[in-house]
């Protein structure tokens, strides 16, 4: 038994040396170990990389939009630079009967295919809202601000104007997957007024790193209809009016919308106000 307490009385002698501050002083003196510190860092400039259109119901998943106004042709490239439009549909009204009655036609919803992993289309054709969308990867929060023009009133191929005809854009709301601070919609409703300016959405100071997706309506505002003799799928939110009275000629009529973005940050009041 004297032995067997020897033993335990040697062990918990070593393990209190192992515990005091001796320890401590040997790894200080660096006979034995010792503490270094080394660094870990990034940095982060403005990219000047184009972003890809993205999908208007899921801001996460890059597509390629067609162009419901020429389905053939490649949509236009987003515009260069850290702050950017990546991309606005055009609207497409249809074919239509001339007729004396006031109406309101719907445009096109917005088609698109989800991009493979090769970055090209695959799938099937979708159908979203109308949409544009705006990237800010200047790394500043020093917001933005987008406004769109109807650079004339609609005009057919043999020069004759459809007059009193309107263009309002319905249900605007904002999607993104960025953490930054949202931007906000100028107005719900938009009627646009050819020649003048309005302002669409934007961002103040604190706000609108990253890319937005300014939506009119969402994916439940979409129907689809026969035109011509044919399924279209509509969206509710963006209509044109034309006036009963107005003539209108056997032809193809069209105008042009110009997407403009500043880096003016927006104000705080959605009605332009100081």
């Amino acid at each position: 038994m004297k032995h067997v307490s020897k033993i335990l009385l040697s062990t918990m002698v070593l393990g209190a040396i192992a515990a005091s501050p001796l320890t401590t002083f040997a790894a200080e003196d660096g006979e034995h170990g010792g503490v270094y510190n080394s660094n870990g860092v990034i940095e982060f400039t403005p990219s000047q990389d184009p972003t890809d259109p993205v999908d208007p119901t899921d801001p996460t998943d890059p597509v390629q939009p067609i162009d419901p106004t020429d389905p053939e042709k490649p949509v236009e490239p987003g515009t260069n630079g850290p702050l950017s439009i990546d991309f606005a549909s055009s609207l497409d009204f249809g074919k239509q009967k001339i007729t004396s009655e006031d109406k309101v036609y719907l445009a096109s919803a917005q088609p698109y295919q989800k991009l493979g992993e090769d970055g090209k289309p695959t799938g099937d054709i979708l159908y979203g809202p109308d949409y544009v969308q705006v990237t800010d990867n200047r790394g500043t929060e020093a917001g933005w601000s987008l406004t769109v023009a109807q650079e004339k009133q609609f005009t057919g191929t043999a020069n004759h104007e459809l007059t009193g005809a309107a263009i309002t854009l319905k249900g605007a709301n904002i999607q993104t997957a960025s953490e930054s601070a949202k931007p906000t919609p100028n107005a719900s409703d938009l009627t646009l007024v050819p020649g003048e300016v309005s302002p669409v959405m934007s961002a103040q100071a604190g706000q609108g790193a990253g890319t937005y997706l300014n939506d009119w309506g969402t994916k439940d505002d979409l129907s689809v209809v026969q035109e011509d003799g044919k399924e279209v799928t509509k969206t509710n939110n963006i209509q044109l009016a034309v006036p009963g009275a107005t003539t209108k000629y056997a032809e193809k009529y069209s105008t042009k919308l110009v997407w403009t973005l500043t880096d003016v940050p927006g104000n705080s009041d959605p009605e332009g106000n100081a």
